[in-house]
């Protein structure tokens, strides 16, 4: 099946759990139309309580695409949890920019934002909007509950399965939590609902918890590939391994050889490298051997202006028709990328992950705002099939081109600079070996070798770009913040200035450092 209906949930259970301040909420049941103890009385109902749990990656509320927001405080589209990721990870970048003025935008191109920046706030509420939802899932998943109500052994067990996805999908909130705002609110399933406000935990105890969790869940999880859309055994590898690429960051400890030995795993799982590049992101992406773990989006069933659908009309300017080739019904004129990116692909010209719209355009950007065709745009995301076809919306508002949070080409990618880095268990002809097996794909000449750091983050930005990993990488590498790497706009300059470290984590929204004093600003905010 190509993904999970969102549709029955949204239905069965209407979220009213609005976020304002959300750590003064935190620490609160979610409210449901339905009283929650009488939902989760029926066994049958758990499977549509995990599917809302994985809607809250791709909608934003309950009528969709707007109306009747899961967060409030903030445009509805503007809160999807992707797009919110996707802006905080690629337009402070040398990989994006956007030439919209609505306020927290020019914050995030030019690396200005603070404590109450919309979209800031917007990521860190989405995220605390998601543990939440996860918490309530698994205290009605303990098997005290369950005997409580006379489940069946067969119900029970199937639950429990449930609820590995459910760890999964808090962990990785979680996880976007310390690799954005470092030290953070912390709540389990165990701490008693509106029992106390939320203590801070630093991010070294946040990445063991994540930690623990992934590796006790792991041998429980379902088979790879048992159904797309759903979490199984390789995603949470996946997401262990990136943790162990990160781990240095978040704790000051190197955990390469570990990296080493998750990628493998995933390596080991059965995907294999969609054969077309291009493929990868098109409306029935769903189809391809490499995504891992998607976040899933259907034009007639998860509409929302978030997501790919905001990823594939923003990126088109009114230069770009026909529009039908990108399966929309017009363009926004947002999002364009920056000569430092373009630059990346230089040397192999024919690149087929060269995606790059240059006629009506210009190379080099001399305002931000206003100008959209200044900076090449990115025909990366569209919405239409391999066939040629558009996705499922008839009025071609709405995407059917699914999220790839994680994919093999990726996992490729980690190996071989977790073997460069040192990493116990790495071979480097192995490492080598995975970059060409990319290079192959986009028909360009082989790297050589040695591979080196730099080359590796290259190589990311030409296989990766506008996927949502350019800050985590930039800041791994040391070039993020600083002056030994600038790029068009850093800084707010049109050639870029070094910028100071404290920008390497985002703060914690104003509000909740008023509604909760359990809670202290991160360093230089």
């Amino acid at each position: 099946m190509k993904k999970i209906s969102f549709k029955a949930i949204i239905a069965l259970l209407g979220t009213s759990f609005l976020l304002t301040a959300c750590l003064k909420d935190l620490d609160r049941s979610p409210k449901y139309g339905l009283n929650a103890a009488t939902v989760y009385s029926d066994p049958n109902n758990y499977i549509n309580v995990l599917a809302k749990l994985y809607a809250g990656y791709s909608i934003t509320g309950n009528q969709g695409p707007a109306g009747d927001p899961d967060i409030s405080g903030i445009d509805e589209g503007f809160s999807a949890y992707v797009r919110v990721l996707w802006n905080l990870q690629e337009l402070p970048t040398d990989e994006a920019v956007c030439g919209w003025d609505d306020p927290g935008i020019p914050e995030l191109n030019f690396m200005t934002w603070n404590s109450v920046s919309p979209f800031v706030v917007a990521m860190y509420n989405r995220i605390f909007y998601q543990i939440p939802l996860c918490n309530e899932f698994l205290r009605y998943s303990t098997d005290e509950w369950m005997n409580s109500k006379g489940f069946s052994e067969a119900d029970k067990a199937r639950i429990r399965g449930y609820a590995n996805e459910a760890r999964f999908i808090r962990a990785l909130s979680y996880y976007h939590a310390m690799d954005l705002f470092g030290n953070v609110p912390f709540v389990t399933e165990e701490n008693k609902p509106g029992a106390a406000l939320p203590q801070q935990i630093s991010r070294l105890e946040l990445f063991n918890f994540i930690e623990a969790e992934l590796k006790a869940i792991e041998g429980n999880m379902q088979a790879p590939r048992f159904e797309y859309g759903r979490a199984d055994k390789a995603a949470v590898q996946a997401l262990l391994a990136k943790l162990y690429l990160n781990a240095e960051v978040y704790t000051g400890t190197p955990r390469y050889s570990d990296c080493i030995t998750y990628s493998n795993l995933v390596i080991a799982s059965g995907y294999s490298l969609e054969p077309d590049y291009k493929h990868l992101f098109l409306a029935d992406n769903h189809t391809s051997p490499e995504i891992i773990f998607p976040i899933t989006y259907d034009g007639m069933n998860t509409r929302t202006y978030g997501g790919t659908t905001f990823l594939v009309h923003a990126a088109i300017s009114d230069s770009m028709r026909p529009y039908s080739q990108f399966g929309t019904n017009g363009g926004w004129n947002g999002l364009r990328t920056t000569r430092a990116l373009y630059d990346k692909f230089a040397a192999d010209t024919s690149d087929e992950r060269n995606t790059f719209w240059t006629r009506g355009h210009t190379l080099d950007i001399s305002r931000v705002a206003g100008r959209p065709f200044e900076g090449y745009g990115i025909t990366k995301w569209r919405n239409v099939r391999r066939d040629g076809g558009p996705g499922n919306d008839p009025t071609r508002n709405f995407v059917d081109t699914d999220f790839p949070m994680f994919r093999l080409a990726d996992i490729y990618l980690t190996y071989a600079e977790a073997t460069v880095r040192g990493g116990a268990g790495g071979d480097a002809a192995q490492a080598l070996n995975y970059v060409n097996q990319l290079r192959n794909r986009a028909d360009i000449a082989p790297e050589a070798g040695p591979l080196t750091l730099d080359k590796i983050l290259d190589e990311r930005a030409r296989e990766l770009y506008w996927e949502g990993h350019r800050r985590t990488d930039l800041i791994r590498h040391g070039k993020f913040t600083g002056g030994s790497y600038v790029w068009p706009w850093k800084g707010g300059d049109s050639s870029g200035v070094s910028v100071p470290d404290y920008l390497k984590i985002y703060p914690l929204p104003a509000a909740d450092l008023v509604a909760n004093p359990n809670l202290r600003q991160n360093t230089g905010y």
